[in-house]
């Protein structure tokens, strides 16, 4: 399952320091606005220790976590929609993501000059809101000209699908982002084909200065009040602290650094899991002697439809998945022990995957 999240925000707010801390692919930062032509692009592991636990009970030539690919779209601007900055090719570039990363600057720095003369997280916000729901107006006006003309002739579908974007235009009209608007699976299904900017759920990540990286400031709280109530997740991450602890090749060493700054993680990894978790994704895992891996599935989906994600075979003649629970392994220590506590479990296609749960799927084709 190929994952795609695109990191945001205005020119100048730490979106490429921080894509540089999460993948091996290095994009060039500068203090120009709009100096980058082009998005960069990376695959980030997912961090997930319970890979390592489980070597722990199972020896494995490797182990194999999940990946999401992460996109650093250059600054926007007023006027994106426009093709002001780096225009339209960048929208483009968000509407092919799955999620967003809106990266705001909450740090001062008089060398690093702001596109908009002042330090204002909740103004940088709107300004992409704008941008994004403006995009989407257009969208939206253009499908109604087409669908308008079926439903003057009686097309009942296409009546049903005015309706619905009557609806949804009355929202971006009042300057709100459509993942705020409830709408049925009847309504979803008149906007699919449109690919909308302001449908994609966002993980807001301020960008601190390294005396910020554990409490946050003035900033940051400004922004925790503007989201409140909005159903929006918030990081908070010193971008400069986190390049230079990623900079570090020992292990060991950025785990001082990491203690030093009073911090238990990377922020980045937190960025990462919450941008899986943005996405309603699971893992899963399969053990064994050749590979550990995990495994990305949609929350909710059955065992015969995850074990397509290992291969459409698999899916197509399944006949059961043999499933251990994740903390059942590692407490028991074996799979003999699991089956010996009466833990583990034949289940058929029907059975809904749980988080952690380690599947061996039975299948003929």
């Amino acid at each position: 399952m190929a994952l795609k999240c695109g990191i945001i925000g205005i020119a100048n707010v730490g979106k490429t320091t921080l894509f540089n801390c999460m993948s091996s692919t290095k994009g060039e930062t500068s203090s120009y606005a709009f100096s980058s032509g082009k998005s960069n692009i990376g695959v980030v592991n997912v961090p997930d220790p319970r890979l390592k636990e489980l070597e722990k009970f199972q020896t494995t030539e490797k182990l194999v976590p999940v990946t999401v690919e992460i996109v650093d779209i250059p600054g926007l601007s007023k006027g994106s929609n426009k093709g002001e900055g780096v225009g339209n090719k960048f929208l483009g570039d968000i509407r092919n993501t799955d999620a967003l990363v809106h990266v705001l600057r909450c740090f001062d720095n008089a060398d690093l000059p702001h596109i908009d003369g002042s330090v204002n997280p909740v103004r940088d916000i709107e300004t992409v809101d704008l941008e994004l729901q403006v995009k989407d107006l257009e969208s939206v006006e253009k499908k109604l000209q087409r669908v308008g003309k079926a439903a003057k002739v009686g097309d009942k579908d296409a009546k049903k699908a005015v309706e619905a974007l009557e609806k949804i235009k009355e929202h971006l009209e009042n300057f709100q982002n459509l993942r705020d608007l409830e709408l049925d699976d009847e309504e979803k299904k008149h906007i699919e084909d449109l690919f909308l900017l302001t449908v994609k759920p966002v993980l807001y990540v301020c960008n601190v200065d390294d005396a910020s990286a554990i409490s946050g400031n003035a900033y940051t709280e400004n922004v925790a009040g503007f989201l409140k109530g909005k159903n929006a997740e918030l990081l908070i991450i010193a971008g400069k602290l986190e390049e230079e602890i990623a900079e570090l090749e020992d292990e060991a060493d950025r785990l001082v650094f990491l203690q030093d700054a009073g911090l238990a993680e990377p922020g980045v990894n937190k960025v990462v899991r919450s941008a899986y978790a943005l996405l309603n994704l699971i893992s899963f895992f399969t053990v064994g002697p050749k590979e550990i891996r995990a495994w990305t599935i949609n929350k909710g989906m059955n065992a015969q439809q995850a074990s397509g994600a290992i291969h459409s075979d698999l899916e197509r003649g399944f006949i059961r998945a043999e499933v251990m629970k994740y903390n059942d392994f590692v407490t028991l220590g074996s799979e003999h022990k699991v089956k010996e506590a009466g833990k583990f479990h034949v289940e058929g296609k029907n059975y809904i995957v749980d988080d952690g749960d380690i599947l061996h799927i039975r299948f003929n084709v």
